[in-house]
């Protein structure tokens, strides 16, 4: 058997640091440094500089934004670069719209966005969380919080402040009429799998993916896929919102995850 000459992983050449903004949740936390974590690592497998910083994940979208707006210059003066691009996953897409609103200096360190599973529209799935037993989710608000808190102690944790901005009726009226149209460029990825693909979906969302499939039409098990759309749309991809980010994957979807990261990398301007 002979000897690779490169056994090392593909290097990809990027024009820039990329900065992954992760989305709504922080339970991963037990079990992983960061919901985006794996990611970075792997693509720092293939030469890529990767940064996939923690942010509070229970929080309203003015509040995530400011901490993805102060964590931006930290990455390029570690890195020496004066620019870099962005990977939202779910709900940071709307977090750095809303930054880029909010702090239109940041229109010179940002090359693009490329937004994963947004809920640009909304997600029916935020609006099925007011609508559980007053207990249940008096007991998930509360404990969301004192993680939150407990995590992320400079910033204050709000999981219905979130939840209700996360409704479609708040991201299609007052958002929307507030952030307007962005000049950096921006591109988006959605995703469909489970009802009504030929997509399998992990079992412990299936249930949500039936709920978001009668409101929505065809998702993610969070996202539906229409919502997801948003700039200009890229593709879209047979992965759930959790293996999206490499969490809750088999071994087998898992190189399929990981190739389209690697695509998505190399198409970057």
């Amino acid at each position: 058997m002979e000897a690779e000459i490169f056994p090392q992983p593909k290097f990809i050449r990027s024009s820039c640091p990329v900065l992954l903004c992760h989305g709504y949740g922080a339970f991963v936390n037990f079990v992983k440094p960061g919901l985006l974590h794996e990611v970075a690592m792997f693509l720092r497998s293939h030469g890529i500089a990767a940064f996939a910083p923690n942010i509070v994940p229970y929080a309203t979208i003015e509040t995530r934004a400011e901490a993805w707006f102060k964590i931006i210059p930290q990455v390029l003066e570690h890195t020496g670069a004066s620019q870099l691009n962005i990977i939202a996953h779910s709900m940071a897409g709307l977090d750095i719209r809303y930054a880029l609103f909010a702090f239109p200096e940041l229109e010179k360190s940002v090359k693009s966005v490329v937004t994963i599973a947004s809920p640009h529209h909304g997600t029916s799935l935020a609006e099925l969380a007011f609508k559980a037993p007053d207990f249940v989710k008096e007991n998930f608000l509360k404990l969301s919080d004192w993680l939150g808190n407990k995590w992320y102690s400079d910033m204050k944790s709000d999981t219905s402040g979130a939840l209700k901005q996360l409704t479609r009726g708040y991201v299609t009226g007052e958002f929307e009429s507030k952030v307007g149209k962005p000049i950096v460029p921006f591109y988006s990825v959605s995703a469909a799998c489970g009802k009504g693909t030929d997509n399998p979906i992990p079992t412990a969302l299936r249930g949500f993916n039936l709920w978001i499939y009668e409101k929505e039409g065809i998702n993610d098990g969070f996202i539906s896929e229409e919502s997801a759309r948003f700039g200009t749309h890229l593709k879209t991809i047979p992965f759930s919102h959790s293996e999206q980010i490499l969490i809750q994957v088999s071994s087998d979807m898992k190189e399929k995850v990981c190739d389209f990261w690697l695509e998505l990398i190399a198409s970057l301007p």
